[in-house]
């Protein structure tokens, strides 16, 4: 007697039918990858999210991948990291030209470099525009922005309430903590799932009421300019008032440090649109800061500011030594 084999489909008793739950967060993207777009990508990519950042140009997303390859092999160095971890880090970022690359990402930071208030408004909103188009409605938009209103940038959109503004801190790219901001459209919902990938990242989350400048931005100019008023009236110098603001207060850096960290035209920048909003003269630029943006003297990238630098970026001292 013949036996008959019988075969029977194993499709049914695999998994490939089954429901699978997408994890939050498995996908983010970023327009523009500059320092701050570089920070989010490497901090995002460390915690084993997929990340995607637009950029305008090869020779942009080339100049990313070499930034971050660099402060990952100074890592290496000292033995913040191993050469695996920075190999499953880079595997996780890829750069495009194309925002359809956006498709499937669950969260969507804009991070373009500022320049005037109004040109930057105009291509902001653009720029949320164009994410809108290539990305699913439960997508989460953002804006990296410190003085410029996400309701402002959200009023043009067809889904206002998914989006949202955060700030991180570059002039401290291991500090562990996020401003984030409500819009006048933002869902609760949006809010949350923000909060929740501010947690996933072990950073801590700085709830801030929607107000140009934020916290953080809106303190520090106060300070500096008021730190320059004491360079222009002969009071001290630059480095004893930095000394008073570490020494003194405990700060990691002196104000002039963090200014020329951050770029004096950056800084000028904020104040301007800052005072545009407020009209509080204490947010009008310094005419000491003013002077040296006018003089291309803008701190570690154009290796002098308040400090001068070397090549690397370290700061010289007045004897000629190097920190």
């Amino acid at each position: 007697m013949s036996t008959e084999i019988i075969y029977e489909p194993i499709e049914k008793f695999g998994l490939s039918k089954r429901d699978v739950k997408r994890t939050l967060f498995s996908k983010i993207g970023i327009i523009g990858c500059g320092l701050v777009g570089q920070n989010i990508a490497r901090v995002a990519s460390f915690y084993g999210i997929e990340v995607v950042f637009i950029e305008v140009s090869e020779d942009k997303i080339r100049e990313a991948y070499r930034n971050i390859d660099k402060i990952l092999d100074n890592r290496i160095e000292h033995w913040g990291l191993t050469s695996g971890e920075k190999r499953s880090i880079l595997s996780r970022i890829k750069g495009s030209l194309d925002y359809k690359d956006l498709e499937g990402c669950d969260f969507v930071v804009e991070a373009i470099r500022a320049v005037d208030r109004g040109g930057k408004i105009k291509e902001r909103k653009a720029i949320f525009k164009q994410i809108e188009k290539a990305v699913d409605r439960d997508c989460i938009i953002a804006t990296n922005s410190t003085t410029i209103v996400v309701t402002e940038l959200s009023s043009e959109l067809k889904h206002k309430d998914r989006c949202i503004s955060i700030h991180f801190f570059v002039n401290s790219p291991e500090a562990r903590i996020i401003e984030v901001v409500k819009g006048l459209y933002t869902s609760d919902d949006a809010y949350q799932k923000v909060c929740k990938f501010v947690k996933l990242i072990n950073r801590k989350i700085i709830p801030v009421e929607e107000s140009a400048g934020l916290v953080s931005v809106r303190l520090f100019v106060v300070l500096l300019n008021e730190a320059c008023g004491i360079l222009m009236e002969g009071v001290s110098n630059i480095e004893d008032v930095d000394q008073t603001l570490r020494i003194g207060y405990g700060m990691r850096l002196g104000l002039f440090e963090i200014a020329d960290k951050i770029g004096l035209d950056k800084i000028v920048r904020w104040m301007d649109n800052i005072y545009n909003e407020f009209g509080d003269i204490r947010y009008k630029p310094s005419q000491y800061i003013r002077r040296l943006v006018r003089a291309k003297q803008l701190g570690v990238d154009s290796g002098v500011g308040f400090y001068r630098y070397d090549e690397k970026g370290n700061k010289i001292l007045s004897r000629g030594e190097t920190c």
